[in-house]
């Protein structure tokens, strides 16, 4: 039988068809846009050139977060939670000793309410801490939100009462920040402005210094001090800084009275020279018992107190 040499047609059979992709493509693509916004057009290029020429309008930066941190070993934790140290969970190692200590722990976390309670094994907890001695508890400390400067001034006037706001400059004890932040509030202060490098933060020792008070006394981080300081006495507020060589006597300063930032530098250091040449004025405190200095945390309190006796 002879073979079949036909060739195939050239006529096109049936095909799968094309799922309405045809028909989507005829459809139409909305309105057309305002000529301000499509690319190329006279009017959008003119748009733009205005928005270069027209300076931007300053936005305030956050305060921003802090790092978390973890609170190591029995003693420290129950302290911690003692103190009522912000935490967000308490790891606890699987079958641990239980003792007082881990007992107490464990219903302060309870009691608080919001902190979660997991049990680990030693090897985690050995990997979280780096090795660290941590007795089979670990309390996670979240970061702390801190306010930026310019909010401190703000919820002052908004109480219609004049700022007294502690800057802190070269201050690196977490437990010198928790001690100001207390006699901040302890004398009708509105917070505490640090620098955001070279300086002591928010952890769970300044926590515990603090008392409880850091609760409802803000703390705010600058990323420049001398910038925060500048934009502080533009908005009217006399920056004060403390120092055993300034040229005016804590007694003789009627700027507590009114609006004021109290600047205090370390204890060995001092002001640095960028901070101290800010400052509208520099005060030495009295110290007849012939102290060459005082640490951050009593001399703020100290002028703190004076403020408050002169605002009564």
């Amino acid at each position: 039988m002879a073979a079949n040499n036909r060739r195939m047609s050239g006529k096109k059979g049936a095909q799968v068809g094309s799922g309405g992709q045809r028909r989507r493509g005829l459809e139409g693509k909305g309105p057309t846009p305002p000529a301000e916004m499509r690319k190329g057009h006279a009017k959008q290029r003119a748009a733009q050139a205005k928005a270069r020429r027209s300076p931007a309008r300053p936005q305030r930066r956050p305060g921003g977060k802090g790092s978390s941190e973890l609170v190591v070993g029995r003693n420290p934790v129950v302290e911690a939670l003692r103190e009522g140290v912000p935490a967000s969970t308490l790891y606890v190692q699987q079958f641990i000793d239980n003792d007082e200590r881990v007992r107490e722990a464990l219903q302060l976390a309870a009691e608080r309410g919001g902190i979660n309670l997991m049990e680990a094994p030693r090897p985690e907890l050995d990997r979280m801490t780096n090795g660290l001695n941590h007795q089979g508890l670990v309390l996670q400390v979240p970061p702390y939100e801190y306010a930026h400067p310019e909010d401190l001034a703000d919820a002052a006037y908004d109480e219609g009462e004049d700022p007294l706001i502690v800057a802190l400059d070269g201050v690196t004890d977490p437990r010198n920040l928790g001690a100001v932040v207390r006699s901040v509030s302890a004398f009708g202060g509105h917070g505490v402005v640090v620098p955001e490098r070279r300086a002591a933060g928010m952890t769970a020792g300044a926590w515990k210094t603090s008392a409880g008070t850091a609760a409802r006394t803000p703390v705010a981080r600058a990323t420049n001090l001398t910038r925060a300081l500048e934009a502080y006495k533009k908005a009217g507020i006399t920056v004060v800084g403390l120092a055993a060589d300034g040229e005016a006597d804590l007694g003789e300063l009627e700027a507590l009275e009114g609006p004021v930032v109290i600047v205090v530098g370390s204890e060995g250091k001092g002001l640095s020279r960028l901070v101290g040449e800010t400052c509208d004025v520099r005060v030495r405190i009295p110290m007849p018992g012939g102290a060459e200095s005082l640490n951050a945390g009593v001399a703020a309190g100290i002028v703190l107190y004076e403020a408050a006796r002169r605002r009564v």
